[in-house]
């Protein structure tokens, strides 16, 4: 396993005078701390190029000997997470994996736990937001994503993305780039700045046609929904099947100019 850098050098000057370690949380709080100095932007840059042409499972190889135990998975068990974990369990079955429970995710999602438990004797950790439901429906004069979707997912997902992530090093996503404009973006390997982590997106050059392949051939679970024309699975009040010619992720917050909960936006 690679040695890590125990350099305590933040981002710049002006992040240093801005924001202390723990404000920073992700990988700062981490022990040893990593932060993105030039030496680790290169090596994060040279990997990314040399992983391009990779299989997945190669890179998530990779990534679990480079950052050990300090490699974590975040999973919304779409399909696209359901093949990672199915390479995880072969290749590193201790990793950390967790979903972020918004309080709002289908019962069917939610059941898929129960499944990569008997298959694979995984267990993945449920993160919860600090209020439950009803909690934040009060606190909010009713439900907010009915109103302020974006404030709704940045209270129970973004922030508890990075409560989850503290003290680790890296994160796995399960993003391809063929999904939306901020995915084509995405790099095999890169700096998340918003939450200071290394981000590993090993799926990235695959296709929605691939991912399911490999789910039928070996017979990995997958949620119910898919069959039901639910292409992409969020929380229930913000999906709903998509319809024929529509994009995959059309069913998502429909009805408002949103595409993405914020973990894989550019911004």
């Amino acid at each position: 396993m690679s040695t890590l850098p125990t350099t305590t050098v933040p981002e710049s000057a002006t992040q240093r005078a801005a924001a202390s370690p723990d404000e920073l949380g992700g990988s700062a709080v981490a022990n040893p701390p990593l932060f993105p100095t030039a030496e680790l932007l290169a090596e994060l840059q040279e990997q990314s190029q040399r992983l391009e042409t990779a299989q997945p499972i190669e890179i998530l190889q990779w990534a679990v000997e480079r950052f050990g135990d300090y490699f974590t998975m975040a999973t919304a068990f779409g399909p696209e997470g359901m093949v990672l974990i199915h390479w995880l369990a072969k290749i590193a079955p201790k990793t950390s994996i967790f979903n972020l429970d918004t309080g709002y995710q289908f019962p069917e999602t939610l059941e898929l736990r129960d499944k990569i438990q008997r298959k694979y004797g995984i267990e993945v950790e449920l993160k919860k937001p600090e209020l439950t439901v009803v909690e934040f429906e009060q606190k909010h004069g009713g439900p907010l994503y009915k109103s302020d979707p974006n404030l709704c997912c940045f209270e129970r997902k973004i922030k508890v993305l990075r409560q989850a992530a503290r003290g680790k090093h890296a994160w796995s996503s399960a993003i391809r780039r063929d999904q939306s404009n901020d995915r084509a973006q995405a790099a095999i390997v890169e700096w998340d700045k918003k939450f200071h982590l290394v981000k590993i997106s090993p799926l990235a050059n695959w296709t929605k046609k691939q991912v399911w392949g490999l789910i039928m051939k070996e017979s990995i679970p997958y949620n119910p929904l898919h069959d039901q024309g639910y292409t992409s699975i969020g929380c229930w009040p913000c999906t709903r099947a998509v319809l024929a010619g529509e994009d995959e992720r059309a069913g998502r917050w429909s009805g408002f100019a949103k595409t993405e909960c914020g973990l894989h936006s550019r911004d």
